[in-house]
């Protein structure tokens, strides 16, 4: 496995491996990575020749500081989690490497309107102009190549698309599966500076997302009246500030009115949870792109747990 810190030494390796017909997929993280980033390498594994992991935390994606000051960083553990899954490059810049501005903000920088602009670029202004920005950069490294992001940042994903599709970038990008725990919390890198009892609390998102399924299932075809049906199985829970749970259009992220097609809404909630803010989401009318759950409710497990 390369462990690679510059941008030159990543894009050289890269072009080697497509001047000899491999395939090349990119897996983004900003490390601390845990089952669900090691279920897209799984799938990069799968799907082509050459898999390259980029760990690096963004700043230009943190409006706050106190946020980015105890994002969790674990490289030492990342880069033997990347070893045991088969990944053969690692990026991981410094911020200097990534903006050499820095300390001072790069003057170019990348907006994505429309699918950006609603509930989490909403609640984090600024958000997805960083993920825009570090996300057009990674793909300007690598090059031509497949790139997996979760599907339990929906509206990224949203905006990486709208990205790759507008910019006429030559990257293929796919959505994964969300990876659960057993009690229902999709797995989040910040997940680990929850408590135990506001972990148990967090578990609050995926039940609102069960009750607005159970309702569409049933005939229910409003989305105003999903979003309060969400609302009231988020409410009650006192570690829980509830910030959005909607019910929109799976492309444009606007707000559903009358749902003629349950396929085409999906379901996002976000709440702040103790001193961590979650976001979860789901398809409306089924739960196909959930995999199955890692088997502890209270560390994140599996592969983790194996390599200590």
């Amino acid at each position: 496995m390369d462990v690679v810190e510059s941008v030159a030494g990543c894009r050289a390796l890269l072009e080697q491996a497509r001047a000899a017909g491999r395939v090349v997929g990119l897996v983004p993280t900003m490390g601390a990575l845990h089952d669900g980033h090691t279920s897209l390498v799984a799938r990069a594994r799968a799907e082509c020749d050459v898999v390259a992991v980029s760990i690096f935390v963004n700043p230009l994606q943190f409006g706050d500081p106190e946020d980015i000051a105890h994002y969790p960083r674990t490289l030492e553990r990342d880069l033997l989690v990347c070893a045991e899954s088969g990944v053969d490059v690692v990026f991981v810049p410094t911020v200097r490497e990534m903006y050499p501005s820095w300390p001072a903000a790069p003057s170019t920088t990348v907006s994505v309107g429309g699918v950006s602009e609603s509930w989490e670029g909403a609640s984090r202004p600024g958000h997805f102009d960083g993920v825009a920005t570090v996300v057009a950069k990674l793909f300007a490294i690598a090059g031509p190549c497949r790139a997996y992001f979760g599907l339990k940042d929906f509206q990224q994903l949203a905006v990486v698309r709208r990205l790759a599709l507008e910019l006429s970038l030559p990257v293929e990008v796919i959505g994964c599966p969300i990876v659960r725990q057993s009690d229902g919390l999709a797995l989040s890198s910040r997940n680990v500076r929850l408590s135990h009892d506001e972990r148990l609390a967090g578990t609050v998102l995926s039940r609102a997302l069960a009750a607005g399924r159970a309702a569409v299932a049933a005939g229910e075809r409003s989305g105003a009246a999903l979003s309060r049906i969400m609302h009231a199985a988020a409410s009650g829970t006192p570690q829980v500030r509830l910030d959005y749970a909607v019910a929109v259009d799976a492309a444009s992220l606007e707000e559903a009115g009358t749902i003629d097609d349950p396929r085409s809404v999906r379901l996002l909630i976000a709440a702040q949870v103790g001193p961590v803010r979650l976001i979860d989401n789901s398809a409306a009318l089924d739960v196909a792109d959930d995999v199955p759950a890692v088997p502890d409710t209270t560390d994140q497990v599996g592969l983790l747990e194996r390599i200590g």
